[in-house]
């Protein structure tokens, strides 16, 4: 039996099955309620009870006190509706609203997307999760102070593992041991999540949603929130790549577009291979948008990948489309090698 559930303020609704927490349901359904361990034990994601009845669950005593529950107040990441809920906590929905934090991971899975792509999975402690906005990145910390950033591939629903897509640079320090020595089990560190690039929500606009090479990652996560919130805006893809073995999980987008009326997918390769015999749309993706949408007064853009894509998506879209300049939302990667 599922029970509706109203978070206020603002009014956001969600259907939370019996046997789920309260937080587990927003989450699996798009709405970020504030959270941080996950079990019980820190009370990041306390919140009041204003209307219904829940089960506490395992909430730790110095994280719920007794006065906490006579007052109304819940651990929503231990709470279980026992009836329809209304409930009074914070709604982190702007990227200043969510604090970083230093923690360490381990290296759950390591695989090869492409022949110059990796994915790593992370696991953070059994205690611990990253509360982070879809489109966000964390910073790896290095030895020596230096840091790498690298987008979350991940939406925040699906946080069991956090997804990094990284590219090799040839002498990289960190893409070189990714490549060459990183193994599961081992230990990173890392802070976040940083950035301000990530989905706005409170807008009807149709989305065009671009990414080149590796900028994949963030895109992939704005796109499966939206998925997750059951978003019906209209989104259109447009991701750009060299050849097609660049298209890293390429079924993926595709498979978006199939089950989703309102996704549209377009691949654009810039210097397809002659052994690709590719008959999809060739050039720089920007452009590719330029041809297909040549009035973009109606839209949001969410733009991820090179910097000189970036700079010429941004340039082009606002002289020549009419895109609005604060309708025009990018994280620009850049790379270094020391």
């Amino acid at each position: 039996m599922s029970h509706q559930i109203t978070v206020n303020p603002g009014g956001r609704q969600f259907a939370a099955e019996a046997d789920e927490t309260i937080l587990d349901a927003a989450l699996r359904q798009g709405v970020a309620l504030p959270y941080g361990c996950r079990d019980g034990a820190c009370g990041s994601c306390k919140g009041k009870v204003l209307a219904g009845s829940v089960d506490h669950g395992q909430a730790q005593p110095h994280a719920l006190k007794d006065e906490d529950k006579a007052a109304g107040m819940a651990l929503f990441c231990c709470a279980r509706a026992r009836s329809d809920l209304t409930l009074e906590c914070r709604q982190p929905g702007t990227a200043s609203e969510i604090p970083a934090r230093t923690l360490p991971a381990r290296v759950e899975i390591i695989e090869r997307l492409a022949p110059d792509v990796m994915a790593i999975h992370l696991k953070l402690p059994a205690s611990e999760r990253l509360q982070f906005l879809a489109g966000q990145y964390i910073d790896i910390l290095l030895k020596g102070g230096s840091r790498r950033s690298f987008s979350l591939a991940n939406a925040p629903h699906d946080d069991a593992l956090l997804q990094l897509h990284v590219r090799h640079i040839a002498g990289g320090t960190f893409t070189d041991h990714v490549f060459t020595t990183m193994k599961a089990r081992d230990i990173v560190r890392f802070n976040g999540p940083h950035g301000s690039f990530h989905l706005r929500e409170d807008s009807p606009k149709p989305m065009i949603l671009v990414a080149g090479g590796t900028g994949f990652a963030p895109i992939k996560a704005i796109v499966e929130h939206a998925i997750a919130e059951n978003c019906q805006r209209q989104m259109h893809l447009y991701r750009g790549a060299r050849a097609r073995v660049d298209l890293y999980l390429n079924a993926l987008p595709e498979r978006w577009a199939a089950e989703h009326a309102n996704i549209r997918y377009i691949p654009v390769l810039s210097e397809p291979a002659a052994d690709d015999r590719w008959s999809g749309r060739s050039g720089l993706v920007h452009q590719a948008v330029m041809a297909d949408f040549p009035d973009l007064s109606g839209h949001q853009v969410y733009a991820c990948g090179a910097p000189a894509m970036i700079d010429a998506a941004r340039r082009d879209f606002a002289a020549v489309c009419k895109l609005p300049e604060e309708e025009f939302f990018a994280d620009a990667f850049t790379f270094s090698t020391s």
